[in-house]
């Protein structure tokens, strides 16, 4: 898988690009969270890009186009364009910097969330995002029914947050989706703290087009700043409890967060779309 990476031929009205799968969070195949990426010369169309994410039907299809000395990033859900994901950029990240760029340590991403820096440190690939700020909200009856449990607080960002005392909660949460999906906020982030590491989480994404989101990045962006603030600390090392699991290494610095993890390649291929 080693040819020329730079690819995005037309032929007969068919644009050929190649799409790397990339699991984020983690160090093996079949884990952490899976996202799909394509490095491309120009842009395709907005319709086909959505296309693309649907057709994938991973929680995240990310399309990067170089300007300059950095890349202009979007990530689509099957339920459309979102302005943040952490997993699909640190796997874009992978793919620039072991395939594109093998000479540089550091990647800068433009995207809808302004500048987005990625550094490579040995395995670990830390990026660095705007934390979202928390404001208290009341534990509501509607959330409680869309839960299935009584969380001990709640907080909204551009999500809601639940916390909750005991971390078997977050592991056997159920909740219903389409109860969920009528809950203000973009996506349902569930946490406890943990025992093996600080914090444990799960997050649920039904607006977006996903039931379960395996690891999620920007969740993170909210659970870091409430258990950094919380256990009085600002390294905090977070696990996500989805069937494939995944680990973050995390650091608050100010108002941002930095959010670092491990990736793993898990198959390219080339596409051909009209």
């Amino acid at each position: 898988f080693c040819a020329e990476p730079k690819l995005q031929l037309i032929w007969n009205k068919y644009i050929i690009m190649r799409q790397y799968i990339i699991d984020a969070f983690t160090d093996k195949v079949f884990h952490g969270n899976p996202a799909a990426i394509c490095i491309l010369e120009q842009w395709p169309s907005g319709e086909l890009m959505l296309n693309m994410a649907v057709e994938n039907n991973l929680s995240e299809t990310a399309f990067a186009v170089k300007k300059g000395g950095s890349y202009h990033l979007r990530w689509f859900t099957p339920g459309g364009e979102i302005n943040l994901c952490g997993h699909a950029t640190l796997a874009c990240a992978y793919v620039i910097l072991n395939f594109y760029e093998k000479e540089a340590a550091k990647v800068v991403f433009q995207t809808l969330s302004g500048d987005l820096v990625a550094e490579r440190h040995g395995d670990l690939y830390e990026m660095d995002f705007p934390a979202y700020e928390l404001k208290p909200v009341p534990v509501t009856e509607q959330m409680i029914d869309a839960i299935g449990a009584i969380p001990r607080e709640a907080y909204m960002g551009r999500d809601l947050l639940c916390v909750f005392d005991d971390v078997k909660i977050i592991e056997h949460l159920n909740p219903d989706l389409s109860k969920v999906h009528a809950l203000n906020g973009l996506l349902l982030h569930v946490t406890a703290k943990g025992a093996e590491t600080d914090c444990v989480s799960r997050t649920f994404a039904p607006k977006c087009g996903v039931p379960e989101d395996a690891v999620c990045g920007s969740g993170h962006c909210h659970i870091i700043p409430y258990w950094a603030n919380r256990l009085g600390k600002d390294d905090i090392i977070g696990y996500q409890a989805s069937k494939r699991g995944g680990t973050l290494y995390c650091r608050m610095d100010g108002a941002r967060v930095k959010l670092a993890g491990k990736a793993a390649l898990c198959s390219i291929a080339e596409t051909q779309s009209k």
